[in-house]
């Protein structure tokens, strides 16, 4: 797709706010561009600005854990950020930072075109349903901006609190069955018979 590649460029050369000056490499994301769901994370970390790929480090390796548990791998989905340079120190991105990568942000998912968008995260929850408790929305899809979104919490959660690993492991193992349905619906929607879902 010559448009995606062209949109990588741009976020590569960014300028938009301050984090550009500091960053070894952008983190645009990665995974199939057919993908039937979308992964959103918060914000690169020292081994993704190093590496330039998205959740290459211990959070990362959980993610991989989790896609495999449910049957994927990697390049069957697409993983990305709301920001794409690292924040210092991994701090929280601030408001102006998500506001300037937000059309980035916004042209992958209208290209990619995803099923379920799953928010990784009270940060990209926060994208779509700004003011509310991650805790309480955590694997319950809804509806919003013409997507499916399912959020969980960040894999980096589990790393600080085991207790939460289970949680999201968990909402993992739903998704599938949503991704199901979601096609389902579509198909439905649009008159076609429900023959092999693209997916699982």
């Amino acid at each position: 797709m010559p448009d995606f590649e062209a949109l990588i460029q741009e976020i590569q050369s960014c300028t938009r706010c301050a984090l550009s000056q500091k960053r070894t490499r952008t983190v645009p994301g990665e995974g199939s561009l057919a993908a039937a769901v979308v992964f959103i994370g918060e914000g690169p970390g020292y081994h993704e600005d190093k590496q330039g790929r998205p959740f290459v480090g211990a959070a990362g390796q959980f993610l991989d854990e989790l896609l495999e548990s449910i049957g994927l791998k990697r390049e069957d989905v697409y993983i990305t950020n709301m920001i794409k340079c690292r924040a210092p120190n991994n701090r929280d991105p601030l408001p102006a930072e998500i506001q300037a990568c937000r059309p980035y942000l916004d042209k992958q998912l209208e290209m990619i075109g995803p099923k379920v968008l799953v928010t990784l995260g009270r940060h990209s929850f926060s994208r779509f349903f700004p003011g509310e408790s991650i805790g309480k929305a955590r694997g319950q899809a809804r509806k919003m901006e013409g997507l499916v979104v399912y959020p969980v919490y960040h894999p980096a959660a589990a790393l600080h609190n085991p207790k939460l690993r289970s949680v999201i492991e968990s909402d993992f193992k739903k998704l599938p069955d949503l991704v199901r349905r979601v096609e389902k619906e579509l198909a439905v929607s649009e008159g076609k018979a429900v023959s092999q879902l693209s997916l699982f």
